[in-house]
This record gives structure tokens, C-alpha cells and sequence, in this order.
């Protein structure tokens, strides 16, 4: 790196893997023969305030799902979805507990 806000984005950086470290993100496994690891990489951004300065610096370090393979990699796909009922339970409950709390 050699931006002038190189120390910012190091630091950004090591507190990612600090968290990814203390919630125990990785297992280390054996790889199966004839796979490969997934690759990552690195997402900075700079947050701002609304006067327009810079607020924090994020990293993310992000996997390339894309390079993924169906029936090596993964085998199914879906996007759970909750009942328009389960939702209305939930905000009930919530605007209930909001009362009794004196809101």
C-alpha cells in the first residue's frame, strides 16, 4: 500500500482478523483431493460523516463465491424466507414488550 492513509487501512485490517478470530470464523480442514480452495480478497472502504470527513476505515476480507462450482462446491441453493405470519407474531410481540417497558 502506498496511500497516505496506508496506517488507517493496516490497522482496519488487523481489526478484521481480530474478529474474524474471536468468532471463530475459520475451521481448518483437510482439502479433498482434486478440489481447490476458494480464493479472497480484500474489500476496503472509507466511512464518512456528513460533513464529508472521513469517519472509520473498514476492510472486509470477503470470499470469491463466484468461482464456486454446483455438485463440487455447493448442491443446493435457496433463500429462506419468512411467513408474512411469523413477521406479524414478531412485530406483536415487539410492540407488546415496548409497552410494558413504558416505552
Amino acid at each position: 500500500m502506498t496511500s497516505r492513509d496506508v496506517a488507517f487501512w493496516k490497522e482496519a485490517v488487523n481489526d478484521e482478523m481480530d474478529s474474524l478470530l474471536a468468532n471463530n470464523t475459520w475451521v481448518l480442514t483437510d482439502l479433498p483431493s482434486g478440489s481447490k480452495a476458494i480464493g479472497c480478497k480484500w474489500v476496503f472502504r472509507r466511512k464518512y460523516n456528513t460533513d464529508g470527513s472521513i469517519q472509520t476505515f473498514k476492510a472486509r476480507l470477503v470470499a470469491k463465491g463466484f468461482k464456486q462450482k454446483e455438485g463440487m462446491d455447493y448442491f443446493d441453493t435457496y433463500a429462506p424466507v419468512a411467513r408474512i405470519a411469523s413477521i406479524r407474531v414478531l412485530l406483536a410481540l415487539t410492540f407488546e414488550l415496548f409497552l410494558k417497558e413504558g416505552f
